[in-house]
C-alpha cells in the first residue's frame, strides 16, 4: 500500500469516528459542538474536533493577486491521488485544483473583481460535494508585494512607447517558482467596460486578447520589440501580460500564472498613435471631455482635503497614504510632478462610489491643479474599489484605470491639453474640511479625552473606551496587571487588548502577542497574518499593519483607531470626524468641545473632581462592559477563568493611586532625568511602579506623540485658490490664513485695484479686485474720464445758470406786481 492511500485509509476510519459520535467539523466550521470545537480558538484551548484541520482549513499563501493565477497548497488536510479537487470562490468561481506528490492539495485563484476576505469551498470529488472551507485574500495590484507579480522594466518606456523618442525593445522579469513549467507563453490581456454609466448594464471584463510569445524558456526573462495592433485588438488601451505554462491553450481562465501590474498599453495601439502621438491623444481627450459631460457630477459628494500634510497624515481614520507618492519610501511621484507626499481617501463616496487624492509639497502646503499640473485631483472611481465592488465604477483598480488615468495620458502625459483633464478633475480646496478630534489610551493606563481632560484609571477588567449608539462604533479595552521582570505584580495596570466594530463590520481584535514584543490581530476572533500583506479589506473595515508593532483600524464613518506598541504597553489613539459630535460616551468622554461632561459614568453622574483618585476609579469602573456586549476572545484557561468567568471589574484589584517616593531609590532620580515638561508625572508613576525606564520612556513618547497629534489636527483657515488677473500672474501658492499673495500684470498692461492679498481670520482676502488694463487704454480711458468730468462740469454750470436766471426772472416778476398793488390800495 502507497504512503498516500494509507493516509487515505487512516483519514476515512477517523472521519468515519467522527460522524458516528456525531462530532465532525464538515460543513460546521466557526461552530462550537456539544463536545468540541469547530471554531477558531479551539486550537489554542486544545478542544478541536479530530477532523478540524480537514475541513477547516489554512492555505499557504494565502493571498494573491485579483488577478488569480497563484497556486496555494491546503495545509494540514490529507488528500489521495484519486482526488479530483475543484475549488469554488464565492459559491460560484470554480477552478481545478491538483495533488502533489505529498499528497497535498493545491487550488489556483482564480481573476476576480473584488478585493478583500474571499470565501472558498474544495472539493475532492470533481464538483460534486463541497466539505473543505477557508477564506483566501485578493489583493488590489498596486498593494500586492512585488514578490508576487511580473516586472515591467522602465515602466515609463512601456507606458510613453510611441511617442516622440520612444521606443526599442521593451524587458520584463518574473520569479520562476510562482510557474510550475518548463515553457511559458507570454499573454495580453485588456480591461474593458461595456454599457450605459451607472446603469445595470454597465458590466468590466477582462479579455485575452493575444500572445506575444509561446514555448519560451521559463527562464524569468522576456524581450520583445512590439508591433501595432490591428482594430479590435487596439481599442483595448488599458492591460497587462500574463506568464503561464505553454501547456494550457491560449487565454485559458485560471490557471497557474504571474501577471504585470495594469498599465497603459502605448506600446501595442493602432499606427495613428505613432504616426502623430499627440493628435491621437488629443482626439481621445475631446472625446472622454464629452463623455463628462453627459455623466453624473460626483464632485458635491466627496470628502474635502485637509488643508495642510501634517493634517492628512495624521487625520489616518479618513486618509491613507497613495502609493504612487508616498514621501517615508521616496517615490518620485510621477503623475504629481511637484508633490512630495500624496494621500487617499480611504473610503469611496456613498452613492458613486467616486474617490479623493490629496497631494502636498516641501512646505506642507496643498498642491491644486489651477496652480500645477501635479495638483490633488479627485476619481470618479476609487482606486481602491468600493464594496460590493464587481460592477463598475467599484471595481478595484480597473474602473479607476478607464475612467481617471487613461485621460490623464490623453490629455496630459500624451498630449499637451491639461485644460480639459483639470475641468473635469478640479482640486478641491479645504475650506470644507473639518478636522477629527484626537483620544488617546497609554502607560498603565493614562487617559486624555476627545475634548482634553486627562486622568488615570488603573482597574483590571474589560471596559468601553468609547461607545457611539447612533453611529454603531463600539471600541472596547481589557486590561491587566503589570508584572515586573522578576515575576511580581505590582498594583498598576496596562492596556493588553481592544476590540472593535461598527455596524455589521467584522470584530477587530487588537492585543499583545506572546511574547510581548508584536501585536496580535483577530478578526472575528481568528488571528490574522500580515507576512505576506500590510493592508487588508476586510468586512466593514481596513487594517493596517506594516511592522509587528503597528496596526491602524479604519471604519467606513471616517473613524481610525491606531494601535502602537511601545514598551510592552499598547497605545491606542482614537480618532474621530466632526458626525460624532455629541454622540460618544465611555472613557474618552463625550466629544463636544466641552471638557466638563467628560468624566460621565456609565448611569449618567458625572464626576467633577479630577484631583479625587478614588472617584475617578469608580468613574471608569462604572464603564465595564457585559458578557452579553463583549467584542473580546476568551481562547486560553487564563482568558475564561480571568476575564469571561470572572467579574469584567475585579473590584477585589485596588491600584495605587499615588506616586511612590522613597529618597534612597536611585530609580527616582534617573526618572527625574527622564521625566521632565508635560506629561511628566505620567512618565514618573510609569517608571517607579513598573520598576522600568523602558516603560516610563515609552508613556513619555506615547503622550508627546499624541501632543504632536492634536497640534497636527489644529483647525486652520483657508480663504481658498485665489486666481491671477486675466494677463497678469501671481506669486504665491499658499491660501491659508497669514498668506500673501503677490499679483502683477503682464508687459503692456497697468495693475488697477490691489497688488497684494492677504488671508484673513475671516476666511476672506483683504484687498480690492485685481484687474489689468492694456497699456494703450490708459489714455483712452484717462481721457475719457477727463471729458466725462469736463461735460459734467459744463452741464451743471448750465444747470446753475439756468436755475439763477429763473430765480431772477421771478424776483422781478414779483416787484413789478407789488407796485401795482400799492398803487390800488393807496
Amino acid at each position: 500500500m502507497g504512503r498516500a492511500s494509507y493516509l487515505a485509509v487512516i483519514f476515512i476510519c477517523f472521519v468515519s469516528s467522527s460522524r458516528i459520535s456525531g462530532q465532525s467539523c464538515e460543513g460546521k466550521c466557526g461552530g462550537k459542538l456539544e463536545s468540541c470545537s469547530c471554531h477558531a480558538t479551539c486550537v489554542s484551548l486544545d478542544n478541536c474536533c479530530v477532523d478540524y484541520g480537514e475541513y477547516c482549513v489554512d492555505v499557504t499563501p494565502y493571498s494573491g493577486s485579483i488577478f488569480g493565477g497563484t497556486d496555494f497548497i491546503v495545509l494540514k488536510a490529507t488528500f489521495n491521488e484519486s482526488s479530483q479537487i475543484i475549488c469554488r470562490f464565492n459559491d460560484e468561481i470554480k477552478t481545478v485544483g491538483y495533488v502533489d506528490t505529498d499528497s497535498r492539495g493545491h487550488c489556483i485563484s482564480p481573476l476576480l473583481y473584488e478585493t478583500g476576505s474571499v470565501p472558498f469551498q474544495i472539493s475532492t470529488d470533481n464538483g460534486t460535494t463541497f466539505s473543505r472551507h477557508g477564506a483566501w485574500l485578493s489583493v488590489h495590484p498596486g498593494k500586492l508585494d512585488p514578490s508576487f507579480k511580473a516586472t515591467i522594466i522602465n515602466a515609463t518606456q512601456w507606458q510613453y512607447y510611441g511617442t516622440p523618442k520612444v521606443g526599442g525593445p521593451l524587458d520584463m522579469t518574473w520569479n520562476t517558482s510562482q510557474v510550475r513549467a518548463e515553457k511559458v507563453n507570454i499573454e495580453l490581456w485588456g480591461y474593458m467596460e461595456k454599457g450605459d454609466p451607472y446603469s445595470e448594464s454597465w458590466q468590466g471584463k477582462w479579455e485575452y486578447l493575444y500572445s506575444l510569445g509561446r514555448d519560451q524558456p521559463n527562464n524569468g526573462a522576456f524581450r520583445f520589440v512590439p508591433k501595432t495592433a490591428g482594430k479590435p485588438f487596439s481599442d483595448w488601451e488599458v492591460g497587462c501580460l500574463r506568464i503561464s505554462a505553454s501547456t494550457h491553450p491560449d487565454g485559458t481562465w485560471n490557471v497557474q500564472a504571474v501577471w504585470t501590474e495594469d498599465h497603459a498599453l502605448a506600446w501595442h495601439l493602432e499606427d495613428k498613435f505613432r504616426q502623430d502621438s499627440a493628435i491621437w491623444a488629443l482626439d481621445k481627450c475631446k472625446a472622454w471631455d464629452q463623455l463628462e459631460e453627459t455623466l453624473p457630477d460626483f464632485l458635491s459628494e466627496i470628502i474635502d482635503c485637509p488643508c495642510t500634510l501634517a493634517q492628512a497624515r495624521a487625520d489616518t481614520g479618513r486618509f491613507h497614504t497613495d502609493y504612487g507618492c508616498d514621501m517615508e519610501k521616496g517615490s518620485v511621484c510621477t503623475y504629481h510632478p511637484g508633490s512630495v507626499h500624496c494621500v487617499r481617501a480611504i473610503q469611496a463616496s456613498p452613492k458613486f462610489a467616486a474617490g479623493q487624492q490629496c497631494c502636498y509639497d516641501h512646505t506642507g502646503a496643498q498642491v491644486l491643479t489651477d496652480d500645477s499640473i501635479g495638483g490633488s485631483t479627485p476619481d470618479r472611481a476609487h482606486d481602491w474599489g468600493s464594496p460590493p465592488f464587481v460592477k463598475p465604477p467599484r471595481v478595484p483598480g480597473f474602473s479607476h484605470w478607464l475612467y481617471d488615468v487613461l485621460s490623464f495620458y490623453y490629455c496630459c502625459l500624451w498630449s499637451d491639453n491639461c485644460h480639459y483633464y483639470f475641468k473635469r478633475r478640479p482640486s478641491s480646496d479645504c475650506r470644507t474640511y473639518q478636522v477629527a478630534k484626537a483620544g488617546v489610551v497609554f502607560g498603565d493606563p493614562h487617559f486624555i479625552t476627545f475634548d482634553g481632560v486627562s486622568y488615570s484609571f488603573n482597574g483590571k477588567g474589560e471596559y468601553t473606551i468609547m461607545v457611539s449608539e447612533s453611529k454603531e462604533l463600539t471600541i472596547q479595552g481589557r486590561t491587566e496587571p503589570v508584572i515586573l521582570t522578576n515575576g511580581s505584580m505590582v498594583k498598576a495596570t496596562k492596556l493588553s487588548a481592544v476590540a472593535m466594530r461598527e455596524g455589521t463590520s467584522d470584530i477587530i481584535e487588537v492585543r499583545l502577542g506572546k511574547p510581548q514584543d508584536h501585536l496580535q490581530v483577530l478578526q472575528n476572533q481568528t488571528s490574522l497574518s500580515f507576512s505576506e500583506q500590510s493592508w487588508m479589506d476586510l468586512k466593514g473595515v481596513f487594517v493596517f499593519s506594516p511592522n509587528p508593532t503597528n496596526v491602524t483600524v479604519m471604519f467606513p464613518s471616517g473613524a481610525g483607531v491606531e494601535l502602537r506598541l511601545r514598551g510592552g504597553t499598547m497605545t491606542t489613539t482614537v480618532l474621530l470626524p466632526e458626525v460624532f459630535k455629541d454622540f460618544t460616551r465611555g472613557l474618552l468622554g463625550k466629544m463636544n468641545g466641552d471638557p466638563k461632561d467628560d468624566l460621565v459614568t456609565s448611569d449618567g453622574q458625572t464626576e467633577s473632581d479630577q484631583g479625587n483618585a478614588e472617584g475617578l476609579f469608580n468613574f471608569g469602573a462604572s464603564w465595564a462592559i457585559l458578557n452579553e456586549s463583549t467584542l473580546f476572545t476568551y481562547d486560553s484557561e487564563h482568558l475564561l477563568n480571568s476575564y469571561l468567568h470572572a467579574p469584567k471589574h475585579d473590584a477585589s484589584f485596588r491600584p495605587v493611586f499615588s506616586i511612590p517616593e522613597d529618597p534612597n531609590d536611585p530609580l527616582g532620580s534617573q526618572a527625574s532625568e527622564l521625566c521632565s515638561g508635560e506629561g511628566s508625572l505620567y512618565c514618573r508613576y510609569d517608571t517607579l511602579m513598573a520598576r522600568s525606564l523602558e516603560m516610563g520612556n515609552a508613556t513619555r513618547v506615547s503622550f508627546q506623540s499624541h501632543r504632536s497629534v492634536v497640534e497636527d489636527l489644529e483647525p486652520v483657515v483657508s480663504c481658498g485658490w485665489l486666481s491671477p488677473p486675466t494677463n497678469g500672474k501671481k506669486e504665491g501658492t499658499r491660501y491659508l490664513q497669514g498668506a500673501v499673495v503677490k499679483l502683477s500684470c503682464d508687459s503692456g498692461y497697468v495693475l488697477w485695484g490691489s497688488e497684494e492679498h492677504t488671508c484673513l481670520g475671516t476666511g476672506q482676502w483683504s484687498g480690492e479686485t485685481t484687474t489689468c488694463v492694456a497699456d494703450n487704454l490708459r489714455g483712452i480711458v484717462v481721457g475719457s474720464v477727463i471729458g466725462a468730468l469736463a461735460l459734467i462740469l459744463v452741464i451743471v454750470t448750465l444747470i446753475i445758470n439756468s436755475r439763477q436766471h429763473k430765480r431772477e426772472t421771478a424776483a422781478s416778476a414779483v416787484s413789478d406786481d407789488g407796485q401795482d398793488q400799492i398803487r390800488v390800495v393807496f
